[in-house]
């Protein structure tokens, strides 16, 4: 049973999401420890600015064990005493939703900004980093790696990427709206990550200056270059603060990079000059105290919901034709994976079939029958492996009809019953079907991406 649990945007502030987020220093860590719950049998852990999740397939299908775990686990990453304290800020989906959920998530149809690229990437870095940690390789790495290609769908068959609604639009917006013409203000961009760097170059184009700030000076260097900007190192931010007009903050820190004092004394430099902060990390870049200042704005990642709904118009006309093909796509993987659930009854059907049929021929070519060739043998043979398809060919096509329509266990289990069946495992069947099917282990992101291209 595949389980989603999380909070994000919708149902948490930020500073409940930055309590939870895990950088690349922390993931490993945080799946080493969900990898000692035995409630689980695989997983991954999603984490972006917008949300934190951690998607599983619970073992032995015991959905409320799974679920516990999963909360405590993120109770415990988040510091909190008691998982309890998260409740009300938490979602859980099962079965259908949590399938459609991990689709419509990596389609960016959940995300703050709809149509988004920067989800996807985010979804196949985290699953490249479970399928690494050996946590992530079945059932649930298809599902994942099939929301990969519903993603590609979305964005080829639909109209959902198209505009300029983005967190790098959002900024330019709001430092238009601010300050008017950029060609007499400086822009001073915090670290070098993606949407820092978007941000970074929309507003730089019309900025009288674009300098870049971040704790490895030669990165910020290896930027600037591209940019045509200006590095500048870490120890001078102090400075920096007192010429720029808009800072974006982007950084990985876990604690606040600027604080109060920094800003009061900048300000006092700036002789009260506005200045504008777009703090699009979490953890947050920039302490909240900083916005009571005289003359200086913070937006963070929840403030800019508001000013990205008012760009949104154009692409929700796309949702419905999204939502259409998550659909039909959500219906064809619970077909395979409910497929999966009656093959070990399969499995032994036809193998106790085989079993009795063959125990007779033996029985005979040993007896009246050993009188013939090989090539009689074979013939009788061949003849029974036909009868053998001829004969289970139509409960097999009704349980996998059954089971598509997910009405297939009562079936299956009085086929068990009225044929004394013993079943291999359905973890092992599983993983025998996956290996045929796909000839090799779970695909990494890129895998999959090279596919869907």
């Amino acid at each position: 049973m595949i389980l989603v649990v999380g909070l994000s945007h919708r149902t948490a502030p930020v500073d409940v999401r930055e309590r939870l987020a895990a950088g690349a220093d922390t993931l490993a860590t945080v799946l080493a420890r969900l990898a000692r719950r035995t409630e689980l049998s695989e997983f991954m852990f999603l984490s972006t600015c917008n949300r934190v999740e951690v998607i599983a397939l619970a073992a032995d299908q015991s959905a409320g064990d799974a679920l516990r775990a999963i909360r405590e686990e993120l109770a415990l990453h988040g510091g909190l005493s008691h998982d309890a304290e998260l409740a009300p800020y938490l979602y859980e989906t099962r079965d259908d939703d949590a399938v459609r959920h991990v689709f419509r998530v990596a389609a960016s149809l959940d995300s703050m900004v709809l149509g988004e690229p920067q989800i996807l990437g985010q979804v196949k870095q985290a699953y490249d980093a479970a399928v690494a940690a050996g946590v992530l390789k079945g059932t649930l790495a298809r599902c994942v790696s099939r929301a990969f290609a519903v993603a590609k769908r979305v964005r080829t068959e639909t109209a959902i990427g198209v505009g300029s609604v983005s967190i790098a639009s959002v900024a330019v917006d709001l430092a238009a709206h601010m300050f008017g013409d950029l060609s007499d203000h400086a822009v001073l961009l915090l670290g070098a990550g993606e949407m820092a760097e978007a941000a970074a170059r929309s507003l730089g184009r019309g900025a009288r200056a674009l300098r870049i700030c971040n704790r490895s000076f030669e990165r910020a260097a290896a930027l600037a270059g591209q940019m045509h900007a200006s590095a500048v190192p870490w120890d001078g931010l102090d400075s920096e603060l007192a010429h720029a007009d808009v800072v974006v903050a982007s950084t990985a820190s876990q604690t606040p990079v600027v604080t109060r004092e920094m800003v009061k004394r900048a300000m006092k430099a700036r002789k009260g000059r506005t200045l504008l902060f777009v703090d699009i990390a979490v953890p947050r870049n920039v302490e909240p105290a900083v916005h009571a200042i005289d003359n200086v704005y913070v937006y963070n990642v929840d403030d800019l919901e508001q000013e990205v709904a008012r760009g949104m118009k154009a692409r929700e006309k796309e949702l419905e034709a999204a939502e259409k093909i998550v659909a039909a796509e959500v219906a064809e993987f619970l077909a395979w994976s409910r497929g999966l659930e009656v093959q070990p009854t399969l499995v032994a059907m036809r193998a106790k079939a085989r079993a009795v049929l063959f125990a007779e021929l033996e029985k005979s070519l040993s007896g009246r029958l050993k009188h013939l060739g090989e090539g009689d043998r074979a013939a009788l043979q061949q003849m029974l492996e036909s009868a053998v398809n001829k004969w289970l060919h139509t409960p097999t096509t009704k349980l996998k009809s059954r089971a598509a329509d997910g009405d297939a266990e009562t079936l299956a289990a009085t086929v068990r019953f009225l044929f004394d069946l013993q079943e291999v495992s359905a973890a092992r069947e599983a993983d025998r079907v996956r290996a045929e099917s796909d000839g090799r282990s779970a695909p990494t992101a890129g895998d999959e991406d090279e596919r869907l291209h």
